[in-house]
């Protein structure tokens, strides 16, 4: 049976899915609140919002991550296919 847990993310990791959302949610947060709407404003929210959807789907893969290695649901499974492997074996 297969006994190795499942990978997890370091700390380290999640704390910077976590800052990097912040921080491009900050970026566009910042544009908006001074919108003259010159061109390199627009420029501005522009790359911030390319961020923050960038972050967005880390941050979501992150959290899902971390919520599936919590699961004992896999490793029942696991068990599961295991066993069967050993019977389908000894036939």
């Amino acid at each position: 049976m297969n006994t190795q847990p499942a990978p997890q993310h370091t700390s380290a990791w999640v704390a910077f899915t976590y800052a990097s959302f912040l921080g491009s949610a900050t970026m566009v947060g910042g544009g908006i609140l001074f919108l003259p709407l010159d061109l390199w404003i627009k420029g501005y929210l522009a790359m911030g919002v390319v961020m923050l959807v960038q972050s967005c789907i880390t941050m979501v893969k992150t959290v899902r991550d971390v919520h599936e290695s919590k699961r004992m649901l896999n490793r029942i499974e696991d068990a599961r296919a295991e066993r069967l492997l050993m019977e389908m074996s000894k036939e």
